[in-house]
C-alpha cells in the first residue's frame, strides 16, 4: 500500500537559491514542452521525448533524469486532464470551463512540484539530511525534519519517487512509502455504519456523534475575517490574508484525520467492517440558497472518506459503500419511508411506529443494515478511487453509481 510522507527541508540561503532556480527551470521547460505536445498532439512519453528531450537538456541545462521526468510529468498532466474531461469534472463540452481547459496547452507554475528518483535524490535518514540534484550540481547535506512517526516510516518503508515542492516560503519533499497491509478480515462481525454530515461530521451506528461545532465555528470565523480583510484591500490586510491562507484547510485536515483514526480503530477493535455512503456527485445535483453555499462547499466529506478508506485498508478492515438514497427518511426500526419522518435537522420521528431517535444516528443504522445485506450477497471490501468532490444534500439522497461494492484500488 502506497502512502506519502511529507518532510520539511531546512536549506541554507545558498541551498534554497539553488533549489528555487532548479524548480523554476524544470517548470519553464515543462511549459514549453507542453506547448509542443499540444501543437503536435503528441502526449505519449516516448513519442514526446523524441520532440523535446534534446532541447530541454540543452536550453535549460537539465540533467538526463530531470529531463525525462519533465516529459513524463507533462504526459501525466494531459492524461489527468483527459480523465477529468471525460468524467465531466470540468463541466459540459460547451461550457467555458471545459473549453478553457481543453483548447489551450497546460501551463506549469514556477513553484510546481518536480519528481525526483533515487538517481537524483539520496536520503541519509540517520543524519536527517538529503543529497539532491540541482542546476548547480549535486547539493549535499540539506537538512530535513518531520514528526518522529513519519521519520520512522520513512526509514523503514521509503520506496520510489519523491516530489520536491515549494509552498508558502517553505520547502518540502513528498516521499512515497510502501506500507505493508494487514490481512483483510473476510468474516467481519457486523458493520459500523458511519453517517457523514455538516453539523455532525460523523455519526456512528453505535450512537457516537462527532460534532463539528469547533470546525464550523472556525470556518465561520475565518470566512468573516477574510471578508473584512478583502474589503480593506490595504498592504497590511493583504499580508495578513497571505499569512492566514490554508489555515482553515489544515485545521479541517487534522480533525478529519483524528475522526478517521478513531472510526477505524473502533471497527478493528470490535472485529467489524465499516459502512459508508456513496455520495459521489451531490454538489452538481443540489441547489442551495446563498448563505448555505459556502458552508456546503467547504464540507470536506470526500477527504474524510478517503482517510477512512486508506486507514481501513492498512488495518485490514472491510469497507463497503452503500446507496445513500432515503437513508435520512427511513425508519431504522420498521423500515417505513416518509419525508415527514425527518422532523428537523437533529431529530427523526417515525410516522408509522413512533420510533424517535437522533436523525444522524438513525441514518447510520440504515447504512449499517444496507452494508450487512450487501456483504451477505457477496460484496467485497471496497476502497473508492480518490473522489472528485462528492457531497450530500438534503431530503432524498441518490447515488450516481449502482449500489454495492466496487473493485479495490490502491490509494496513492
Amino acid at each position: 500500500m502506497k502512502v506519502v510522507v511529507q518532510v520539511k527541508l531546512l536549506p541554507t540561503p545558498v541551498q534554497a537559491a539553488a533549489l528555487e532556480a532548479t524548480l523554476r527551470a524544470c517548470n519553464e521547460a515543462a511549459t514549453w514542452a507542453s506547448e509542443v505536445a499540444f501543437t503536435k498532439d503528441v502526449k505519449r512519453n516516448f513519442a514526446l521525448r523524441e520532440h523535446t528531450y534534446a532541447e530541454v537538456k540543452e536550453r535549460w541545462g537539465l540533467g538526463a533524469q530531470a529531463a525525462q521526468h519533465v516529459v513524463k510529468k507533462i504526459c501525466d498532466a494531459y492524461t489527468t486532464l483527459k480523465a477529468n474531461l471525460r468524467a465531466g469534472n470540468l463541466g459540459t463540452p460547451w461550457s467555458k470551463r471545459y473549453r478553457r481547459a481543453s483548447e489551450k496547452p497546460i501551463v506549469f507554475r514556477q513553484e510546481g512540484a518536480q519528481p525526483y528518483d533515487d538517481r537524483m535524490l539520496s536520503w541519509q535518514t540517520a543524519g536527517r539530511t538529503v543529497s539532491i540534484w540541482t542546476l548547480s550540481g549535486r547539493m549535499k547535506n540539506v537538512a530535513f525534519t518531520a514528526a518522529p512517526e513519519q521519520l520512522a516510516r520513512l526509514a523503514l518503508y521509503r520506496k520510489g519517487e519523491s516530489d520536491l515542492l515549494y509552498r508558502d516560503g517553505m520547502w518540502f519533499l513528498n516521499a512515497t512509502c510502501e506500507i505493508p497491509e494487514a490481512g483483510l478480515n473476510t468474516a467481519p462481525d457486523g458493520f459500523l455504519g458511519v453517517d457523514l454530515g455538516i453539523v455532525n461530521i460523523a455519526t456512528t451506528s453505535d450512537g457516537e456523534i462527532m460534532a463539528g461545532r469547533v470546525l464550523n465555528r472556525g470556518r465561520l470565523r475565518e470566512r468573516t475575517l477574510r471578508t473584512k480583510l478583502q474589503r480593506k484591500n490595504t498592504s497590511s490586510s493583504k499580508r495578513r490574508l497571505k499569512k492566514r491562507r490554508r489555515k482553515e484547510s489544515r485545521r479541517a485536515r487534522d480533525i478529519n484525520h483524528k475522526i478517521a483514526k478513531h472510526v477505524v480503530a473502533e471497527a478493528e477493535r470490535t472485529g467489524r467492517g465499516i459502512a459508508l455512503e456513496e455520495l459521489t456527485g451531490i454538489r452538481e445535483r443540489v441547489r442551495l440558497r446563498k448563505p448555505q453555499r459556502a458552508t456546503h462547499s467547504s464540507w470536506s466529506f470526500a477527504q474524510l472518506g478517503a482517510f477512512i478508506a486508506y486507514k481501513a485498508k492498512k488495518a485490514g478492515v472491510p469497507l463497503v459503500y452503500v446507496d445513500p438514497a432515503y437513508t435520512s427518511r427511513t425508519c431504522a426500526e420498521c423500515g417505513h419511508v416518509d419525508k415527514a419522518n425527518r422532523v428537523s435537522q437533529a431529530w427523526f420521528a417515525c410516522r408509522s411506529c413512533g420510533f424517535v431517535d437522533h436523525a444522524d444516528r438513525n441514518g447510520s443504522r440504515n447504512i449499517r443494515a444496507r452494508a450487512e445485506v450487501l456483504w451477505r450477497r457477496g460484496a467485497q471490501s471496497t476502497a473508492s478511487d480518490p473522489p472528485p468532490e462528492p457531497g450530500r444534500g438534503t431530503g432524498r439522497k441518490r447515488s450516481t453509481t449502482p449500489s454495492g461494492a466496487r473493485s479495490a484500488s490502491p490509494l496513492l
